[in-house]
């Protein structure tokens, strides 16, 4: 069965000796939207639920008690774009899955009135259908979610479960690449990935204030040029700031 060969290939990325966090997920991710019957892309993300004072920084102070994501991969370019959306927005399936620690599913982000500011820009990537289920990893928590292309892709009652077992073995396999036990790192990945938003939002003001356009026209453009050149949204947005503060200095 298409499970237990995609759960062997997951467990197997834990022992490779070459095996990285980074290089995992995006493993994870493609083997279950090669896998996965109606899955076109697929999304594995570490995330870290932030509390006051951890690694004592003011970015912890400002997020405490919302979770933020460590590292993730995103089979396709656009699915990442719509993650780095909801994650911005606060707002979206794989959001809400860790917030509520719960599986979360989409028939059809058509019909959907959970996530406003999200279906938009899930449209726009294709993301009409989905399944994210979270999986506790030792103080983070992993969520794997299917996506499709077409709504109504994928039987809730049947998938839900398997995504649960798919989302233990992707728990274990990082927990044995084992890079995420130390502390300094991951300090430093919650840094990264706490500045996120920001970076994205200076990005958009830059962008707004040179074509006198709006929010959404701004982000709009960032997908743009980061679909253009394969990039993600946020690294797009962060050459953007510096280009811009390169520019001011002189």
């Amino acid at each position: 069965m298409w499970v237990d060969r995609l759960a062997r290939e997951i467990g197997a990325l834990g022992q490779a000796e070459t095996a990285t966090p980074e290089r995992a997920l995006d493993r994870m991710s493609a083997a279950a939207a090669r896998e996965v019957p109606g899955c076109s892309a697929a999304l594995v993300v570490i995330w870290h639920d932030v509390a006051p004072g951890d690694d004592r920084s003011e970015e912890s102070e400002q997020v405490a008690g919302r979770h933020v994501v460590v590292d993730y991969g995103a089979s396709h370019p656009d699915l990442a774009t719509a993650f780095e959306h909801q994650y911005t927005i606060d707002e979206g399936p794989a959001v809400e899955a860790v917030r509520e620690m719960r599986p979360v599913a989409v028939g059809d982000v058509l019909r959907e009135e959970r996530w406003p500011s999200y279906t938009s820009m899930a449209v726009q990537c294709g993301d009409r259908s989905s399944v994210t289920f979270p999986c506790e990893l030792e103080g983070e928590v992993v969520t794997f979610g299917v996506h499709a292309g077409r709504a109504d892709a994928f039987d809730e009652a049947a998938v839900t479960p398997l995504m649960a077992l798919l989302a233990e073995h992707a728990a274990v396999a990082l927990h044995s690449v084992g890079r995420y036990t130390d502390v300094a790192r991951e300090a430093a990945h919650m840094r990264r990935a706490m500045s996120v938003r920001a970076v994205i939002d200076q990005a958009k003001g830059i962008i707004m204030h040179a074509r006198g356009c709006d929010a959404d026209e701004a982000f709009a453009e960032l997908r743009r040029v980061a679909q253009r050149n394969r990039l993600k949204v946020a690294d797009v947005a962060r050459s953007l700031v510096a280009e811009h503060g390169e520019a001011g200095g002189r």
